[in-house]
């Protein structure tokens, strides 16, 4: 992790493991400022951010795309900054060669709430047209819990032990995202 003001070359900052041997981000980001680029496990760039809290935004990218979150490298600065973030995202880029998918076709995977409706059974789906608003919310929540608890196994299975809890009033509209 780097914490100096000029902008590192990504090259240039070490691969760090997205998540430490006891199944947590690493809290030493906690409460920073910076930015930050995910790596697939073949260490191929997927997304470029930048945040006024690395360890939440990691936390939240972590959920939404457990598949593709194995390495990292986390530029930090001390004083908030939209200006030098961004410049410092660019360069890494630019740096790449290619826009990452992350920052492109599928930026919403990596910066949206996960969407459960799609998730609806055909069956659900009957029953949400035929109903009144307080049992749709009620199905949208039957669908998220679901969908929330694919989530979960998926995290699991890569061995995170880190406390995930979701909005509670988001999942009425069949959305998902960290508290």
């Amino acid at each position: 992790m780097s914490t100096q003001t000029e902008t590192a070359s990504l090259a240039s900052l070490e691969y760090q493991p997205y998540l430490m041997a006891d199944g947590h981000i690493n809290e030493d980001v906690a409460g920073k400022i910076g930015v930050y680029a995910i790596f697939a496990q073949d260490q191929s760039l997927v997304y470029v951010g930048y945040s006024r809290d690395v360890y939440l935004s990691l936390k939240q990218h972590l959920i939404r795309q457990p598949e593709h979150c194995h390495w990292l490298k986390i530029q930090t600065i001390a004083r908030p900054s939209r200006t030098i973030l961004a410049s410092i995202a660019s360069a890494w880029i630019a740096e790449n060669g290619k826009t990452p998918i992350g920052n492109d076709t599928q930026q919403h995977l990596w910066t949206e709430p996960i969407d459960a409706n799609p998730a609806m059974t055909e069956e659900e789906k009957a029953q949400y047209q035929q109903s009144e608003e307080s049992k749709q919310i009620k199905i949208r929540k039957q669908v998220a819990r679901r969908v929330e608890a694919q989530i979960l196994s998926r995290l699991s299975d890569r061995g995170v032990q880190m406390e995930i809890r979701f909005n509670p009033k988001l999942k009425e509209k069949g959305l998902l995202d960290l508290k």
